[in-house]
């Protein structure tokens, strides 16, 4: 594979990372909130006994859990981009030589 191919695939990759990483800042502190709201929401369940509490708090653990899903889904993503990003890098030293 040619050095500038390499050198574009790699800016890219860098891109794409940067992009995720930011992307994980954010839905780190919207699971944080989600997560948050899911346990205040139990609490009020518990103590309530009511149908439309727990119902409360089974919509707010949905989505709690639904952005545990994406956040583990963002991460799978980085690992992939990260490990592409390694094997770029081994191909541009390779090729310095």
């Amino acid at each position: 594979m040619p050095r500038s191919l390499i050198k574009r695939r790699l800016a890219d990759v860098s891109d794409r990372l940067r992009g995720l990483r930011d992307e994980l800042i954010m839905v780190d502190e919207q699971l944080a909130q989600l997560a948050s709201e899911a346990d205040d929401s139990r609490l009020r369940a518990l103590i309530s006994e009511t149908p439309l509490a727990e119902h409360e708090h089974r919509e707010a653990q949905r989505h709690a859990d639904a952005m545990a899903r994406h956040r583990a889904d963002l991460l799978g993503s980085i690992e992939k981009l990260e490990t592409t990003q390694d094997e770029l890098l081994d191909r541009l030293i390779a090729e310095t030589r």
